[in-house]
């Protein structure tokens, strides 16, 4: 397969770090699945390719719903007969609380997106990858900065990040012997409407409120890409891509 007729399915394609991919993707001459809740903002992001968005699909779909996801994956079959790169990027955050504040239902909605909405998906592109002709595929994971450490008063969203790298691996693991290959993207401040807060400060370890530095999202969406550009005998397991300036690295 080449990147003019690939297959790539992206979650959470409505906005930010999703529809940037999914517009590098178009625009490379994949066709590309753009699935999320919102059909609205879905469209929007198609409509932003230009002449490339002849070559996208809209399927609106609710991850934490396996049933969802199982029509989108029935979709995807009736329409193109396999899949070549799933990224698995749709998540949610919750309210910036401390562990005994946070609500058990939004404990368990930022798992059911970000954990569980990832083995759905990561499950069915899996079964499909390994029956298709030539078989294998590649799945990308959005793991986060946050699957290494933490911000202060995000037990939800880093657990669930920190899971995400267990996905990865152990999808990495039994893909071996269908030619599935899959990495993790670990993103760090890419500028989108979801990050706008950065600029005017967000907590740190000390609990002080500090103005972070942010990248252009295109840096992600290329990184993607070249993560896809690889054969399927080579694969990029991990990959870092952050804001040069951002108080990750060392002590702040």
């Amino acid at each position: 397969m080449t990147e003019k007729n690939k297959i790539a399915l992206v979650t959470g394609a409505g906005a930010g770090i999703g529809r940037a991919v999914s517009l590098t993707l178009l625009r490379d001459g994949y066709s590309v699945v753009l699935a999320g809740r919102n059909r609205k903002t879905l469209q929007e992001t198609l409509d932003l390719a230009g002449s490339a968005s002849s070559n996208g699909l809209v399927i609106p779909t609710d991850v934490i719903d396996p049933t969802s996801v199982e029509a989108l994956f029935d979709k995807i079959r009736a329409e193109y007969g396999r899949l070549d790169l799933l990224f698995n990027n749709a998540g949610i955050g919750a309210p910036p609380v401390t562990p005994d504040e946070l609500a058990i239902d939004l404990w368990q909605n930022v798992v059911n997106t970000n954990l569980n909405g990832s083995f759905y998906c990561a499950r069915a592109a899996f079964a499909l990858m390994r029956e298709q002709t030539p078989m294998g595929g590649r799945i990308i994971n959005n793991g986060s900065i946050s699957a290494h450490v933490p911000r202060p008063k995000s037990i939800a969203y880093t657990s669930t990040k920190h899971a995400i790298t267990g996905l990865t691996r152990s999808l990495s693991l039994d893909g071996r012997a269908f030619d599935i290959a899959c990495g993790q993207i670990d993103i760090g401040n890419a500028e989108t409407p979801m990050t706008a807060v950065m600029k005017k400060g967000v907590p740190q370890a000390d609990l002080s409120i500090t103005p972070e530095p942010v990248m252009d999202v295109e840096n992600v969406a290329s990184a993607v890409l070249y993560m896809d550009s690889l054969s399927l005998d080579a694969n990029v397991q991990f990959m870092t891509i952050m804001a040069t300036k951002m108080p990750f690295i060392g002590r702040g």
